[in-house]
């Protein structure tokens, strides 16, 4: 199934979306976490891109290899060859974690094992990147499973989108909501028409009450609860504890897909709303 069609299916589930792949057992943007993300059936996996000294796209989120290898140096002045020759470290790594038997991989070895088993979220560190990882996506026979995205808020930046080689891959904005400025931010995004915006928002009322507006669109609303300032009061630590607080108030406001650094925990509460 395209990743469009998958997000458009009104029957579906809500999406799970794990942030740098299934990473409690696997390091963090390895290709372990992603086949750990995929066992655990996990909707969506987040991938952090770069590009190495040499012009390999790879992944990875810092800048510096620090917290996931122990080097404190750029991971992007490091040729390919160089980055495949340093072993991660478990979990999401720092200096309290062993080193695993995993290497830093590749875009395209990623993208050879989430085709057609899984969808890919690519957070391009650069996003100058966009035309070649758009690129790299159609020649790897993935580009209905990936997505690219950015900031859109202003006709600036929504003219930046426009102007990029994407064909086929889809776009997600990236877009705040505020009760005041909510139809003027619609009305810019309606020109691109995204099949998805990662999202945050002032209230939850705000989101609630233009579900209709969302539904119009044909726009799914992605949120991360992700342990970080941005998240605010809506993160997967208070899920665990309360997960009809966070998880559980933001599915009933209409918000279909979720970013997390909890996919299990995350989909048994899922199920156990099912049922």
């Amino acid at each position: 199934m395209h990743y469009k069609d998958y997000i458009a299916d009104p029957a579906r589930d809500c999406a799970i979306v794990a942030h740098r792949g299934a990473w409690h057992g696997a390091p963090e943007n390895s290709l372990l976490a992603i086949e750990r993300a995929i066992a655990l059936g996990v909707n969506i996996v987040e991938l952090d891109v770069r590009k190495s000294a040499d012009g390999e796209l790879f992944l990875m989120h810092d800048d510096t290899l620090l917290r996931m290898a122990g080097i404190d140096r750029d991971a992007e002045t490091f040729t390919m060859a160089e980055l495949q020759s340093i072993a991660l470290r478990e979990d999401d790594g720092g200096e309290d974690r062993n080193a695993t038997d995993q290497r830093i991989p590749t875009l395209k070895q990623a993208l050879e094992i989430i085709r057609g088993r899984v969808f890919a979220d690519l957070d391009l560190k650069d996003r100058g990147l966009f035309p070649e990882v758009a690129a790299c996506a159609r020649e790897m026979n993935a580009a209905a499973y990936v997505d690219l995205k950015t900031r859109v808020m202003t006709r600036e930046e929504l003219d930046w989108v426009r102007a990029q080689e994407i064909e086929g891959v889809p776009f997600m904005a990236m877009a705040h909501f505020s009760k005041e400025g909510i139809r003027e931010t619609m009305t810019l995004l309606s020109e691109i028409k995204p099949f998805m915006s990662e999202m945050r928002f002032d209230r939850i009322e705000t989101i609630a009450g233009n579900r209709q507006l969302f539904s119009d669109a044909g726009m799914a609303l992605w949120m991360n609860t992700l342990n970080m300032a941005a998240s605010g009061e809506w993160r997967d630590e208070t899920a665990l504890v309360d997960p009809d607080r966070i998880w559980g108030s933001l599915l009933d406001a209409g918000i279909s897909v979720f970013q997390t650094d909890e996919p299990e925990a995350l989909k048994a509460y899922i199920e156990a709303r099912r049922t």
